[in-house]
């Protein structure tokens, strides 16, 4: 066993993001697993804006629809194996998830479905969490799972500047999304940030056109979560809300595995 760092961020097109310090924060944090989500990149996009990174092995899967969702992850130690989506083609046109397997532990990177605006995708969004986690649950009964990325939902009050207002009216902090979380977790998963910081009010995603972060107006929707057996492990968790070049931030784990 060893201590690894990961980290995950929600880069908000990773072309952009290259432009905005991307390979100075990867270097700044010298983690053994860097993912990303939102790369709004085709495959061969990502392979040529990641060109010149050195030292990491790259996967990547991209939407059907260009310029839209993706999700790509960057380790160090290549992986036993690998594999993009969840094993359902109807889930799997929007490159949201990416898998990795290692000796000892399973490592997934998901960037979840946006509810949109008005709603519209809700009913699917809930179809899309069960399948989800019924997938990731699968997983860890093989081994132990890792998995972190945008969720898209703020758990709990604590988890958004403005709980009442949003509550059942803004894509996020439905009691559906909400749900489809909680079914996820009560299977023996837990919120590694929550944990080690049980008040903590920091967040991880800011609205750019409303000035959010700013404003300190922001949304807790980026995580890590592993089964509750590793929470012993873990070393650390942590959101790194001064890291700038995206409308989300990095959150980081440091785990014992």
């Amino acid at each position: 066993m060893a201590v690894l760092k990961m980290v995950g961020w929600n880069v908000n097109g990773i072309r952009a993001s290259m432009k905005k310090g991307f390979p100075d924060v990867l270097k700044g944090f010298d983690a053994d697993i860097f993912c990303m989500q939102e790369t709004k990149a085709q495959d061969d996009q990502v392979d040529e804006a990641l060109k010149d990174i050195e030292g990491y092995h790259i996967y990547r899967t991209s939407a059907v629809k260009k310029g839209y969702s993706g999700t790509a992850v960057l380790t160090k130690k290549e992986p036993l194996n690998f594999e993009y989506g969840i094993g359902i083609e109807e889930h799997d046109q929007e490159g949201r998830v990416t898998t990795l397997e290692f000796e000892n532990f399973y490592f997934t990177d998901v960037y979840v479905p946006n509810s949109g605006s008005g709603l519209k995708r809700l009913d699917y969004r809930a179809e899309w969490d069960r399948a989800f986690a019924d997938y990731l649950i699968g997983l860890n009964k093989k081994k132990p799972l890792i998995v972190t990325g945008d969720f898209n939902v703020a758990h709990k009050e604590i988890d958004l500047a403005r709980p009442k207002e949003n509550y059942n009216k803004t894509s996020g902090f439905t009691q559906k999304e909400i749900d489809g979380l909680d079914y996820f977790l009560n299977a023996g998963f837990v919120d590694t940030y929550r944990v080690w910081n049980p008040e903590g009010r920091q967040y991880t995603f800011w609205n750019q056109r409303t000035r959010g972060r700013d404003r300190g107006i922001g949304w807790r929707i980026d995580y890590f979560f592993v089964p509750e057996h590793l929470m012993a492990n873990v070393k650390s968790a942590t959101i790194h809300d001064g890291v700038m070049g995206s409308d989300h931030c990095p959150v980081s784990l440091e785990i014992d595995i």
